[in-house]
């Protein structure tokens, strides 16, 4: 995440913390993978994330990967554990209205088919 001023970001940390935390290196390293391999295929990725669909345990695969914009990027719910909860964000949604529909029968004089 970007800072505004730079000397705010404590670096020694954030490096002290990858350590710790299992898997973050490997995720870091995916990061990096896939936004190079967007680069090398020539496509403007400015002002956008790169978003792994299925997480990056998954892996860069083309069906994995998409553009997004940062403000839907970075929106997912998440559990306690940070974990996703799921890839999308939660849709609106309209309430639907309800009709009533009448049936009408058809009445036959009596004697009469």
């Amino acid at each position: 995440m970007p800072y505004k001023n730079k000397e705010d970001r404590n670096v020694k940390r954030e490096v002290e913390l990858e350590k710790v935390r299992p898997g973050a290196y490997e995720a870091r390293l995916t990061r990096q993978r896939a936004r190079y391999a967007y680069d090398k295929a020539g496509i403007d990725r400015k002002g956008k994330d790169i978003d792994h669909v299925h997480g990056t345990e998954a892996g860069n695969g083309a069906s994995n990967l998409r553009l997004r914009e940062p403000s839907v990027n970075r929106s997912f719910q998440r559990n306690s554990d940070h974990t996703m909860k799921k890839n999308e964000p939660p849709k609106k949604t309209v309430a639907k209205k309800v009709v009533k529909k009448t049936v009408t029968k058809k009445v036959t004089p009596k004697g009469k088919k």
